[in-house]
């Protein structure tokens, strides 16, 4: 499944934090969501480029004090995590890329576990279009290795969905392929709603189907 040609434009997307999905009847007041949803680093990636501080300023001004960094943005993880110190904010999530999760797992939860973040999020899966179940053996192993690591140093490892991973495989796709496949106790999901939507996935099905394996979860929209 390959993304559309069309350019997109993302309408803000949010972090939420999912403290489970499976609910019984008994509990109909308990809450899916904690009380601060975050905001992704990425939104506002030229304004952090240019000036950190004052990015972080308008981000707690909109009452968003929870953010997912991806990128450190020219700083050092105790330079950035002093600045969200100084403002109440908090990082909740660390978003690596694949490589490094895999040849630099112990230098990423350092940069995480500095930042005061929980969660490790890798975004993407290295491959050559259409992704093939060889490609998704590898990232199993790979993630099953580094999550295992991570687990080891109080960090829960999560992957993000792109859509291109729900290619037929069997009697569902490969990405319940990677969800069967890799330890729940080592390799939780951050699901994309918008990357589940868009190449004709139900999100709500998806949660149903695998209740306990999503811990993070992005919300947002797009034009054409």
């Amino acid at each position: 499944m390959t993304a559309p040609k069309t350019p997109l434009f993302y309408l803000l997307p949010l972090l939420v934090v999912l403290t489970s999905f499976s609910r019984s009847a008994a509990q109909p007041k308990t809450p899916f969501f904690p009380d601060r949803t975050g905001v992704v680093s990425y939104t506002f990636r030229e304004s952090f480029k240019n000036d950190v501080p004052g990015t972080l300023d308008k981000i707690k001004a909109l009452g968003l004090t929870n953010i997912e960094f991806s990128n450190l943005f020219g700083k050092t993880p105790q330079e950035l995590k002093a600045l969200l110190d100084e403002r109440g904010m908090v990082c909740t999530s660390y978003g690596t890329g694949y490589n490094e999760l895999v040849s630099k797992t112990d230098e990423v939860a350092q940069i995480a576990r500095t930042l005061g973040a929980r969660y490790v999020r890798v975004a993407w899966i290295p491959h050559q279009a259409p992704f093939t179940l060889e490609q998704a053996r590898k990232a199993v192993a790979d993630f099953n290795r580094a999550g295992a690591t991570l687990r080891g140093q109080g960090l829960t490892f999560c992957y993000h969905n792109h859509g291109f991973e729900f290619q037929p495989h069997g009697r569902g796709t490969l990405f319940d392929y990677i969800v069967q496949n890799t330890n729940p106790q080592d390799v939780s999901f951050e699901m994309d709603i918008l990357w589940v939507a868009h190449p004709g996935q139900d999100p709500v099905k998806l949660l149903r189907k695998y209740p306990t394996r999503f811990k993070l979860m992005h919300v947002k929209d797009l034009k054409h």
